[in-house]
């Protein structure tokens, strides 16, 4: 039986002046290297709201202390930033 893999959602994609509403940074407590972390790409996340999952796709590294960054398929709410989200499939 397989362990879920939990992280955090740490803040949405930033720029100087814009903010992406459905990219967020990730963050998972035992991945502190990027080596670790470029084996999360390509899997998906879902972050549960109630019932229901909204998901998403981790699409490449940022930086180099184990963060990822996700796109979700809707853009999540505010409250999101520091609640968890789990890896599926």
């Amino acid at each position: 039986m397989s362990q879920i893999l939990r992280g955090i959602i740490i803040c949405y994609r930033t720029g100087p002046r814009t903010q992406s509403p459905k990219e967020y940074i990730l963050q998972f407590p035992n991945v502190k290297s990027s080596g670790k972390a470029a084996r999360l790409i390509g899997r998906k996340v879902a972050w549960p709201v109630g019932e229901r999952k909204i998901r998403g796709k981790i699409m490449a590294l940022h930086g180099r202390n184990g963060q990822v960054r996700a796109r979700f398929r809707r853009g999540l709410s505010g409250q999101a930033i520091g609640t968890s989200v789990e890896i599926i499939g």
